[in-house]
């Protein structure tokens, strides 16, 4: 998201690529990730975010607040902080006790305090109080980063943006539709196989499907994509390495145990035997 600072949690930390080298290349062709990403459209439709907001402002601070928490919880308290600080100017001079008791059930809400206060100061001063439509804009605010940026513009201001989440990470490297844990490579190859006016569709579209069917643990029976689906085996001759490698850890995990049993039979003869040592010299 955008940069609220959580220790060890990478809560908001804003969105960049770790690499100025080019992505992997991506298993699907343009065409086949444009069909997979329509039939999942007509599994899901209608998706889009589950935040419930009235304009851009609303949405860049529900967006903020849903960083480490569930778009329900974001939605049971943004109608008392709206009422109370409706604008970016009304927020950005908002007490941080009263803030805080307004979003303490978001989690972190001292850390997302602070960075909506910082946000709606920056909105207020720099933009005349209206959110940019500017993705490079958006990520200088504090607390944003190119995510949340993608959600406002794309769902909000009607400019193209494509979220990438850890649903979209997951399922779009499942699917192989983009092959990369970086946040932006993923953006960028969906971007380029899909037309910029399906990006956000396309991103709610797999968000969904990743709370749905494609779970870390995924219902594959269920998934109308899994032919064309690397992971499910549909369009590949062996399983990815991701998904060979539990089956290693548990594969090490079971020799482990072989060698612990071994190792405790040995120790328990060793026992048995200085036990009959003991006895027969107490014998005689």
């Amino acid at each position: 998201m955008g940069s609220v600072h959580v220790p060890n949690r990478g809560l908001a930390l804003p969105v960049r690529s770790t690499s100025s080298k080019p992505g992997p290349a991506v298993p699907h062709s343009a065409a086949v990730t444009r069909r997979i990403v329509r039939s999942l459209e007509r599994d899901h439709p209608g998706a889009t975010t589950e935040l419930v907001y009235r304009n851009a402002f609303e949405l860049l601070v529900a967006t903020i607040l849903s960083a480490q928490c569930t778009d329900d919880r974001v939605n049971q308290a943004t109608p008392g902080l709206f009422a109370r600080y409706p604008t970016p100017d009304a927020l950005a001079r908002a007490e941080p006790e009263e803030l805080e008791g307004l979003i303490r059930a978001t989690g972190f809400f001292r850390a997302k305090s602070r960075s909506l206060v910082g946000m709606a100061r920056a909105v207020a001063e720099r933009h005349g109080g209206d959110v940019p439509a500017d993705l490079t804009a958006l990520v200088a605010l504090p607390g944003v980063g190119r995510k949340t940026a993608n959600v406002v513009l794309g769902h909000a201001l009607g400019i193209p943006g494509l979220p990438v989440d850890r649903h979209v990470l997951r399922v779009a490297n499942r699917l192989g539709i983009a092959a990369s844990n970086d946040p932006v490579v993923v953006e960028h190859q969906l971007g380029a196989a899909l037309p910029p006016g399906r990006w956000t569709l396309a991103s709610d579209t797999l968000i969904l499907h990743g709370r749905r069917i494609c779970k870390p643990k995924p219902l594959c029976d269920r998934c109308h994509a899994r032919e064309d689906c690397l992971y499910a085996g549909g369009a590949a001759s062996s399983p990815p390495a991701h998904r060979a490698a539990p089956r290693a850890r548990g594969a090490e995990t079971a020799a482990a145990k072989t060698r612990g049993r071994k190792t405790r039979d040995v120790k328990t003869r060793g026992m048995k035997t200085r036990d009959m040592k003991t006895t027969d010299m107490k014998k005689r």
